[in-house]
């Protein structure tokens, strides 16, 4: 099979892939599928395999369109692959073979031949391919439709797919590419053809964010354009338009401000749409409105018109998803695609590891949703303003009775949550009675009445729970926890759902309030643990470690263990070590040895050596599957390890005897050096938790260890791995204050990694930071002959991070560095003196006197060196407040 310019198949060839083909697309087809992939894979060897699938896809007219079609999508596979290492002879014969199949008859093969040209246009750009362009002008400026339509969608996918190929300088043309399109597709706007409209409109819309020249200056008729289509009967072609208007009040914002009037009352009059996509894409207006920070003032006199239109779309949707599910009851199991997928967060020491609420990662975003999240924003931007329009409405649907009424009842309830936090100052006095309506809704007929008030009594958690202190609020808490803890053990699985996550809020507010309903608490969670199927199991973990975390040590009496633990204890000897469903329960197991403490002691040997087990069958598994009897999932091991550290957290030294049996050192060096970096994030915590309780185990491969975690701070992509440099950073400053002076062959190297990070703090993050400034102190208080030398570098900007950090232990470590280093070598700090006094000047109070009575020496000393006046130059470029801190120490 060799190629020239005049190529022609073999007939032979062509017959032979044509068959292959025809048995791929088959359904009826008895062929093995895997033998025909086999066979197609096999010619993909031959040089000119792609120009027979050019060919059949362009010029078989004898052929089926499903076959042509198969063809060009797998060509448009192959081109991915191995476009650039084709010979350019077969290169050009495809492209030559594609491009009179823009205008062909069949829409279908049309709409392949599009997709096939951006891709090749991705991947050799225009300037590879310098006969398109006058080609697709030619198309659109034909007037045949199949011509014009072909055109307009190659041109689209490549609008999508690569838009700043055609907003770029291409030799041998006088002006960029969107020049010469733009005025076309602003005229297409105007086509008699719905398809025509759509695919011009999508086009324009994809520059939007990148907003190239030729596109700013035409704005005005682009608007123009936007207003003539903003009612066209074609659904997609609205739906487009109030997508133009969310994305320019995101990014350009000034060009719809003079329409801003026209524009509000465009999107109201959408929001209704008959359509109710397009009634989403211009309810998603509201919040790009208030991102935008535009006056909330223009919106205002809009509210009781839009505030009727939020809560009549929040009713469920005839063909919602959810109403279907809300039927399942609990006996039904669940099916593997019922199981959401779970994102575990690695420990992360530190003060700002804001986790992500990611419980709607998978949900479904429609109407309803959208309108909800509108209401909640308009709640906390205007405030108790809406209620004067919103509580009649919510007033009138609640009070709407009969099994027909009850879609009302439940989409009022959810409007309620929606404002809880925005209208609470208007809605707290009202509590009791919110409350009284919403207990009752919790025995409601119908499911999703019953998991909507769920999740608004949650919405309250945090005001319920500030009422406790007299009786009739202690009363209210009491009537929301006993019927929440009613609707955990509800039979429909909906419901199950959303009373566990409403609980687990209540928890995180109550705290340890819950105390004294514990063994209520525990009994009601233990009796859903045994019967709730896999998906809701993984709440009612969540929920029970929310409650460990919750009451803490309050959890280690006999009476409550002997409820928690033989089911889940029960439970874990069940599941292999492979099961996915280990990872939730491994989580639940680390905030119960967190809260119980020493407590966890009686449950910790299997706990711990099926960690290291997990570990170590997940490290085998990574280099021989086979042998390991298991697919390598490295989340075993982050959970794995999480929980190592939760153990070590709550048993303390405890741990020692058996972290000393065990071949988790060794193991836990692995996790270190592991290429992903959520392994390496876990293992560092791991690592400074042992440092803590038990550093005698970690001593014979200490140098191995800090080795390892200094080089996660000397990176040139420290962002992307940041709470990786974080943990390990924590991790060397525990070491450190344990081995002290054994810390001394690797001190200069962290100083030098440290320095930098202290010097752009203001573009890392606040945690790397304090770590950053507690470590280097640490360092310095075990090790001040080694870096006393180097003070002046970084004295200044290590001063900053110090008075950032709240008053701690880890603090108290950092200033006895401070205090080391200054009195080995006092001159090294005098130009930076000024911002030595403002990191003392932070303290709130140091609680150790000893460290106290340090500091004071620190500012007396200089107080001393400091003669004719230097001193008192020094204390004036102070500001009040720090000189009124600094009168504690007598200076």
């Amino acid at each position: 099979m060799a190629a020239s310019a005049s190529w022609q198949p073999q007939e032979e060839g062509f017959r032979e892939i044509c068959a292959l083909l025809e048995h791929q697309i088959s359904p009826t087809s008895a062929a093995d599928k895997s033998q025909i992939w086999q066979k197609l894979e096999n010619f993909s060897h031959f040089p000119d395999f792609n120009n027979y699938l050019a060919f059949i896809l362009a010029r078989a007219e004898g052929k089926s369109v499903e076959i042509r079609q198969a063809a060009g999508l797998l060509l448009k596979n192959n081109l991915r692959s191995s476009y650039k290492s084709m010979a350019p002879a077969n290169q050009q014969y495809i492209k030559s073979e594609l491009l009179p199949c823009l205008g062909a008859a069949d829409r279908h093969i049309r709409s392949t031949v599009g997709t096939i040209v951006s891709v090749v246009v991705q991947l050799g750009g225009i300037l590879g391919w310098p006969e398109l362009l006058q080609a697709l002008v030619n198309c659109l400026d034909n007037s045949d439709l199949n011509h014009m339509e072909g055109a307009m969608d190659a041109l689209s996918k490549i609008c999508e797919d690569v838009p700043q190929v055609l907003d770029s300088d291409v030799p041998g043309l006088s002006e960029r590419p969107i020049n010469i399109f733009l005025p076309r597709l602003f005229q297409f706007f105007r086509s008699p053809h719905a398809s025509l409209r759509k695919l011009s409109l999508g086009c324009v819309n994809q520059y939007i964010m990148l907003m190239p020249a030729a596109l700013y200056a035409s704005m005005d008729q682009y608007l123009q354009g936007l207003f003539i289509l903003a009612n066209d009967s074609a659904a997609e072609v609205r739906k487009l338009v109030c997508a133009a208007f969310v994305q320019l009040i995101e990014v350009r914002p000034s060009f719809l401000e003079p329409h801003l009037r026209n524009l509000i009352e465009y999107m109201l009059q959408v929001n209704k749409d008959s359509d109710d996509e397009v009634a989403l894409e211009a309810c998603e207006f509201w919040s790009a409105y208030f991102d935008a920070q535009l006056p909330p003032e223009n919106l205002k006199e809009f509210l009781p018109r839009l505030i009727p239109v939020l809560l009549s779309n929040m009713i469920y949707a005839d063909d919602d998803e959810s109403l279907v599910d809300a039927e399942e009851d609990e006996s039904l199991p669940d099916r593997d695609q019922d199981l959401k997928p779970r994102f575990h967060t690695s420990r992360f020491h530190g003060s700002d590891n804001v986790e992500d609420d990611d419980d709607d990662v998978v949900n479904v975003w429609n109407l309803r949703k959208c309108s909800a999240a509108g209401l909640d924003i308009l709640s906390n931007v205007f405030g108790d303003e809406i209620l004067s329009t919103l509580l009649p409405i919510v007033q009138t649907n609640l009070s709407a009775s009969g099994d027909e009424a009850w879609k009302r009842r439940e989409a009022a309830v959810l409007a309620i949550g929606a404002v809880a936090e925005g209208c609470i100052n208007g809605l707290h006095p009202h509590l009791p009675e919110m409350v009284g309506f919403l207990i009752p809704l919790l025995d409601d007929k119908f499911p999703l009445i019953r998991s909507i008030s769920c999740w608004t009594l949650s919405r309250f958690s945090k005001y319920i729970v500030q009422d406790i202190g007299h009786q009739r609020g202690y009363d209210q808490f009491d009537k929301v926890l006993m019927g929440l803890l009613r609707r955990i053990l509800d039979t429909n699985k909906r419901v199950q759902e959303a009373a566990c996550s409403a609980f687990a809020t209540l928890e995180e507010e109550a705290a340890e309030e819950l105390a004294p309903r514990l063994e209520t608490i525990l009994k009601h969670l233990m009796c859903a643990f045994g019967r709730y199927q896999r998906r809701n199991l993984r709440i009612v973990y969540d929920a029970i470690g929310t409650l460990a975390d919750a009451v803490g040590a309050e959890l280690n009496q006999p009476t409550y263990l002997d409820i928690l633990m033989p089911p889940l204890i029960t439970k874990w000897q069940q599941l292999s070590n492979s099961d996915k469903d280990l990872f939730p329960l491994l989580e639940c197991f680390t905030s119960i040895a967190q809260a119980l403490g020493s407590g966890f002691s009686q449950f910790a040997q299997p706990v711990f050596q099926r960690c290291v087990d997990v570990i170590q069958t997940q490290q085998l598994a990574k280099v021989d599957p086979i042998s390991a009897g298991a697919q390598y999932d490295k989340e075993f091991v982050v959970c794995s390890l999480d929980l190592l550290s939760g153990l070590a957290e709550g048993l303390g030294s405890g741990i020692e005897s058996l972290v000393s049996q065990s071949s988790l050192k060794d193991m836990l060096l692995q996790c270190c050096m592991d290429d992903a970096s959520d392994v390496r994030q876990s293992a560092f915590a791991l690592l400074g938790d042992l440092a803590r309780v038990c550093p005698i185990l970690l001593h014979p491969r200490l140098s191995a260890y800090l080795d390892v975690a200094a080089k996660q701070l000397n990176t040139p992509r420290l962002k992307e791995t940041i709470s990786v440099a974080n943990n390990a950073c924590w991790a060397i400053g525990e070491l450190a204050v344990k081995v002290r002076q054994e810390v001394a062959p690797v001190v200069m190297t962290v100083i030098s990694c440290l320095v930098p990070i202290l010097q752009h703090a203001e573009e890392l993050n606040k945690s790397l930071i304090e770590n950053s400034a507690i470590t280097l102190g640490r360092l310095a208080w075990v090790c001040p002959e080694l870096v006393s030398p180097h003070m002046e570098h970084f004295m200044q900007a290590w001063c900053i991070a110090l008075s950032m950090i709240r008053d701690d232990v880890e603090k108290e470590d950092a200033f006895r560095g401070l205090c080391a280093l200054v009195r080995a070598n006092p001159s090294g700090a005098l130009s930076s003196l000024v911002y030595v006094c403002k990191a003392i000047a932070s303290w709130h109070e140091i609680r150790s006197e000893e460290l106290h009575n340090e500091v004071c020496q620190v500012l007396h000393g200089y107080k001393q060196m400091l003669r004719n006046g230097a001193w008192d130059q020094c204390m004036s470029a102070l500001e009040p407040p720090v000189k009124d801190k600094l009168s504690k120490y007598q200076v």
